[in-house]
């Protein structure tokens, strides 16, 4: 008789840990999932204040956009896509070298705003999600084009 109540005592206390370790599973998930949430959270963060920064710059240079971006980091450009900023893991200056690809990269795309005197363009920050970039942030920025014989 003794040795059916210890018997089922161990088994209480095997099923007592195995709901632990299934809570603890569990737990554990969740601040896994809040903590990838976070970080893509403060990375579109840091994206939005980069595009607002840049807009602002476009704005100040009156739409020179390689003078507007050389003040955020080194330029590049593509034929198409418009102008280009790399950016590090940290979000700080990158130098592509051929070896390492950008995890963030801000593009400046000029647009035509139909309107004689108004410029346009188009400011988007993507970041390196495994092999392919994703928007992050995205806004177009306008400004008046003032030509010397006004």
């Amino acid at each position: 008789m003794r040795r059916d109540k210890t018997s089922l005592l161990l088994m209480e206390q095997l099923v007592t840990l195995m709901v632990f370790a299934l809570a603890a599973a569990i737990c554990l998930q969740a601040f896994v999932t809040a903590d990838r949430r976070s970080r893509a959270m403060e990375d579109r963060e840091k994206a939005a204040v980069l595009c607002q920064n840049a807009a602002e710059t476009l704005k100040q240079k009156a739409g020179d956009i390689p003078a507007a971006l050389a003040e955020l980091g080194d330029v590049g450009q593509r034929e198409g896509f418009g102008y280009f900023v790399s950016y590090g893991e940290d979000w700080s200056e990158f130098v592509p070298d051929g070896v390492r690809t950008s995890s963030y990269t801000l593009q400046v795309r000029p647009l035509d705003s139909g309107v004689a005197g108004l410029g346009k363009a188009q400011v988007t920050a993507y970041g390196r999600e495994k092999s392919e970039m994703k928007e992050l942030f995205s806004l177009e920025v306008a400004w008046q084009e003032v030509t010397a014989d006004e």
